[in-house]
Formats: structure tokens, C-alpha cells, sequence
């Protein structure tokens, strides 16, 4: 730019002029301060690499911890699903000794069996919900009917119908109750 481009500059407009000179100073002033020093392209591909190396790394962790929880999961739900498939049979144990035999030896062995069934369960973490005078619980218990009752408080179970159990505190079978109103 020419001395007489610069005058005519001023001229025009001095306030303006002042800011430009001003921006172009900082301007000046920046690109002083960020003097890049020039990189081997080597070394640059050296921190992409190492860049992607901590990445996977940290994606094979991520999915490591997900598929160990998974399995674990997968794993409850099939000892859950299995054990759910046990539960007509003590239904049916408990049935039968509810009935009236004369023969005490046969008695006594579905006694026997029983017990051993229950204690096997009780190994493996299962529990039956107590139901009978407990408040009624919708994450344990299943309505099948509403009586009333006087003497019991209302909203508690009156009786049970079929007995509930849970692993945990995950519910293989609600327990099928009488529910006071």
C-alpha cells in the first residue's frame, strides 16, 4: 500500500483506522507467540497409534466388564427358570402329606423326601415367601380373591392358596393369597 492510499485511510475515517492498526498489531503479536515447532511425521503417527492403542484397549475393557455381568445375569435366570420347574413338585409333596394315609412307613417317606427337597432348595437359595397375616406385598403376592374379615386388619392376607418362592429377591412364583378388604 502506498504513503497516499494510507493518508486517504486515515482521512476517511480515523476511529476505524485506530481498531485496524490495533487488530493488526494483536494479530501480529499472536502469530509471534505461536511459533509451531515442526514435527516429525513419524512422531505424529507414533501418538495417532498410541491414540488407538489406549482406545481399544479401553473399548475390549468396557466390553469385557458388560459380557462378565451379562453372564452372570444369564446365568440367574436360567438357575431361576430351572428351579421354577421344581415347584409342582413340592406342590405335590406337600399335598400328600396333607392327606390322611394309614400306612405310617409310606408316610414317612414322603416326609423324608420332602425334607430333603426343601433342604436342597434352601442350599441353592430359594426361600418361600411368608404370606399368611403379612401385608399384602403386589411384589410377592397375587390377589385371587378379597374377603372380610373383622378380625384381620385390612390389606393383609388372609391365606394362601399356593405358596410363593424367590431366589434373592428375584420371585419365582408369587405366592396366590386371600387378600382382607
Amino acid at each position: 500500500m502506498s504513503k497516499k492510499e494510507k493518508k486517504e485511510k486515515e482521512l476517511i475515517d480515523p476511529a476505524q483506522n485506530e481498531e485496524v492498526k490495533e487488530a493488526e498489531e494483536v494479530a501480529e503479536e499472536t502469530a509471534e507467540a505461536e511459533v509451531i515447532p515442526e514435527t516429525d511425521p513419524k512422531d505424529a503417527e507414533i501418538a495417532d497409534l498410541k491414540d488407538k492403542l489406549l482406545r481399544n484397549m479401553a473399548e475390549f475393557d468396557n466390553y469385557r466388564k458388560r459380557t462378565a455381568k451379562e453372564r452372570l445375569d444369564i446365568a440367574a435366570d436360567i438357575t431361576a427358570k430351572n428351579l421354577t420347574e421344581f415347584l409342582p413338585v413340592i406342590d405335590n409333596l406337600e399335598r400328600a402329606l396333607a392327606t390322611e394315609c394309614t400306612d405310617t412307613n409310606y408316610k414317612k417317606g414322603i416326609e423324608l423326601i420332602h425334607e430333603s427337597f426343601i433342604t436342597a432348595l434352601t442350599n441353592m437359595g430359594v426361600e418361600a415367601i411368608v404370606s399368611d397375616g403379612e401385608p399384602f406385598d403386589p411384589a410377592y403376592h397375587q390377589a385371587v380373591q378379597q374377603i372380610e374379615d373383622d378380625s384381620k386388619e385390612s390389606g393383609t392376607v388372609a391365606t394362601t392358596f399356593m405358596k410363593g418362592y424367590k431366589i434373592g429377591e428375584k420371585v419365582l412364583r408369587f405366592a396366590m393369597v386371600t387378600v382382607v378388604k
